[in-house]
C-alpha cells in the first residue's frame, strides 16, 4: 500500500476568481480540506511553508488545529525552511503539535527554496557565521533541532526553582517520543539524499531537483532515492525509512476537470534555472483515468517511493480539491496497486 496525501502550498489572493482571498482562507480552508481528505480515506495533510508571501508561513498552529479536528491522517510539512527557525523554539512547538495529533507528526523540513525578499531570514534575526553559507547556518538549525526533539538535557537549573525540577540538567518540554523518526529532509539533489540517509532522516523529493543529467525528471529522481537507500544502508540505521516524491495529478471525470486541466495533458518535463543552477522539473500528470494509470505505472519514482503528495491547486476551493482527491485515491491508486 502507498500512502497518499495532498500538498498546499496554501495561495490566496484577494481575486473575484479566487476561491481563497485571505489569509484567514487559506487557514481555514487548509483545515477543512484536511478532514474531507481523511473521510475520503487519503493518508495525509501536507502544507508548504513560504516567508514574506500570500502563502501558508508559520506551520505548528495550522498543524495543531488539524490535528485535533483529525484522527488518522498524518500531518506534516514539505517543508520548513531552517534558515529561518529558532531550533530550541520549533522544538517546543513540533513537540505541542504532536501530542495534540497523537503522534501523526510527519515533519519535512530543509534549507529552503529561492523566497520573496533577499535573504528574508536576516529579517529574522539570523545570519551565518563567517565563512559559512546560508545552508550551512540551516544544516546546523537542524543539527541542533534534531538533539532537542531526541530530549537531550542540556540546561543547568535553577537551585530556587519556582515549581521541582527532576534531578540533573533539563531538556525542552513538552517532549514527544519518536518524533525524531518522523523527520523528513527535503533534498533537491542526489549528493544531499544521500547526506539526508547519513543522519537518519526521511527523504522528502519533489516535482523539482537542481540538477539536470537529460535524463526524464522521473528516472533522475529514482536514483536519487536509490542512492538515499544505499546510503541508509551503508549508514547501518536500524529502522527502515521513508520516501515521498510530490505530484501534479488530475484525472478529468467531469467538464470542470476539462476546463481547468485538458489543457495539461501531454505535459512533458521542463529545464529551467533556479539560483544559477540547472534544474528539471516534473511534468503534470492529466487526462482520462485510465491513461493517466497508463502513465503513471512507468513513473520510476513515484513506484520507488512509499508516500505520494498530490500536489493540490488550493485557490480552486475545498469541493473542487476533495473531488481531485478523491478521484485519485478511489479511481487511479487502486488500479495501480497502491490500494
Amino acid at each position: 500500500m502507498k500512502r497518499i496525501g495532498f500538498l498546499s502550498f496554501g495561495h490566496w489572493t484577494p481575486s473575484p476568481v479566487s476561491e481563497v482571498r485571505t489569509a484567514s482562507d487559506a487557514l481555514l480552508q487548509s483545515i477543512e480540506l484536511a478532514v474531507a481528505a481523511e473521510e475520503l480515506g487519503a493518508d495525509g495533510a501536507y502544507f508548504r511553508v513560504h516567508h514574506f508571501a500570500r502563502q501558508l508561513a508559520s506551520p505548528f498552529p495550522l498543524l495543531a488545529a488539524v490535528g485535533a479536528r483529525t484522527s488518522r491522517i498524518e500531518i506534516g510539512t514539505a517543508v520548513i525552511d531552517m534558515r529561518y527557525e529558532n531550533p530550541l523554539y520549533m522544538a517546543e512547538d513540533a513537540g505541542a503539535a504532536d501530542l495534540i495529533a497523537g503522534g501523526r507528526l510527519q515533519l519535512g523540513i530543509s534549507r529552503g527554496s529561492p523566497e520573496q525578499v533577499i535573504d528574508g531570514f536576516r529579517y529574522f534575526g539570523y545570519a551565518p557565521a563567517d565563512g559559512r553559507s546560508d545552508a550551512d547556518m540551516a544544516r546546523d538549525h537542524t543539527a541542533t533541532f534534531l538533539r532537542m526533539i531526541e530530549g537531550e538535557a542540556f540546561a543547568e537549573p535553577n537551585p530556587r526553582p519556582m515549581f521541582p525540577n527532576p534531578p540533573g540538567p533539563l531538556r525542552l518540554e513538552p517532549y514527544s517520543d519518536g518524533l525524531r523518526d518522523r523527520v523528513w529532509w527535503g533534498a533537491g539533489t542526489r549528493a544531499t539524499a544521500e547526506w539526508t540517509a547519513e543522519r537518519g532522516l526521511n527523504l522528502m523529493s519533489s516535482t523539482l531537483l537542481t540538477e539536470d543529467t537529460g535524463v526524464p525528471f522521473h528516472q533522475l529522481q529514482a536514483e536519487q532515492i536509490q542512492r538515499f537507500r544505499d546510503a541508509w544502508k551503508a549508514a547501518g540505521h536500524e529502522r527502515e525509512p521513508r520516501v515521498s516524491v510530490s505530484r501534479s495529478i488530475f484525472p478529468i471525470t467531469d467538464d470542470r476537470d476539462r476546463a481547468y486541466f485538458g489543457g495539461e495533458a501531454g505535459d512533458s518535463d521542463q529545464v529551467g534555472v533556479i539560483d544559477g543552477t540547472r534544474a528539471r522539473f516534473g511534468k503534470t500528470y492529466a487526462g482520462e483515468p485510465d491513461r493517466l494509470v497508463e502513465e503513471l505505472a512507468k513513473d520510476e519514482a513515484v513506484a520507488a517511493a512509499d508516500t505520494l503528495l498530490l500536489t493540490v491547486p488550493n485557490q480552486l476551493g475545498v469541493d473542487y480539491n476533495a473531488h481531485v482527491l478523491e478521484n485519485v485515491v478511489r479511481h487511479v491508486a487502486p488500479e495501480l496497486g497502491w490500494r
